[in-house]
């Protein structure tokens, strides 16, 4: 046990650490792994026990302080791929059948919708291209 180099256990480290990683799903422990490849490297490179300490916990703990405010700015943003209702909000639709306050019928996405004007006292000819601004139920609302 004593031949084995430093470097191999720095990497045997960094494999014990990916396996936390893996059954937690903890961005830390592969932070901690990359730390301990790095004081591999260190090793590798004929550098001393207390060089390759220090390697490992900057390494360690620079990836901590950058990584994690930018995966939790990342988390906590909408995302930029709208999909269902909130994909159609906004989108011009045609026509087809006269469009007031009561009802009528359009063309978004190229399914056909029923839909009723925002303003109860304004209507659509049919032709027309109005804008989808909400959606309820099944009905859009349009101006």
């Amino acid at each position: 046990m004593t031949n084995i180099d430093a470097w191999v256990w720095w990497l045997v480290v960094a494999a014990a650490l990916g396996i936390p990683l893996v059954v937690t799903a903890m961005p830390e422990f592969g932070m901690f792994a990359v730390g301990a490849v790095a004081a591999a490297v260190a090793s590798g490179v004929g550098a001393g026990l207390v060089i390759q300490v220090l390697v490992f916990v900057v390494v360690s703990v620079a990836l901590i302080a950058v990584v994690r405010p930018i995966a939790a700015r990342h988390r906590s943003q909408r995302p930029q791929l709208l999909s269902g209702i909130d994909a159609l909000k906004g989108r011009q639709a045609v026509v087809l059948e006269r469009v007031d306050g009561s009802g009528g019928r359009i063309k978004l996405a190229g399914e056909v919708w029923s839909a009723r004007a925002l303003d109860t006292g304004r209507s659509y000819d049919v032709g027309q291209e109005v804008d989808v601004v909400d959606i309820e139920g099944a009905t859009a609302i349009v101006m």
